[in-house]
């Protein structure tokens, strides 16, 4: 039961966050200033971003209620508030203020966060490290965006 109750409480936590951050952003990918960025021929299409994001958080919500049950400790919580407060801020750093170079810093730190969970943690969570790679592959992929955008604009 106390599992049931970890992955809800990270669900609220990580799902307010992608709602910090879209408000935070202030409708940034349909802005003027974005739709004339030159962007990477890989960039997907809007739909994919939400669909990507729920993916990512649920599974995300799911490691991380694995991960402070089987360690409670300060390095977990640590890292969990600045994955937390990295991937709010980009949002609002690059879209907001348009930024793209400090956007770029924010993303490989966040990417930098969360490839930590993974290889840090892995020999702890064996399979459920599985969860986490949706979001380390996503940040793999966003960064390229951000560091194209950064590149060719």
């Amino acid at each position: 039961m106390k599992l049931l109750k970890y992955i809800f409480v990270f669900l609220i936590i990580n799902f307010g966050a992608l709602a910090i951050g879209s408000w935070l952003m202030d409708n940034g990918p349909q802005t003027v200033w974005y739709t004339n960025l030159n962007q990477a021929p890989w960039t997907p299409p809007g739909w994919v971003f939400g669909v990507a994001w729920t993916t990512i958080m649920i599974c995300f919500s799911i490691y991380m209620a694995y991960l402070y049950k089987l360690k409670p400790n300060a390095t977990v919580i640590f890292l969990f508030v600045v994955q937390f407060i990295f991937n709010v801020i980009w949002n609002y750093i690059f879209f907001n203020q348009h930024l793209i170079g400090f956007g770029f810093t924010t993303i490989l730190l966040l990417t930098f966060i969360v490839a930590t969970f993974t290889f840090y943690f892995k020999k702890d969570m064996g399979a459920k490290t599985l969860l986490i790679l949706p979001y380390l592959i996503w940040l793999c992929i966003a960064t390229s965006l951000n560091g194209y955008i950064l590149l060719n604009n």
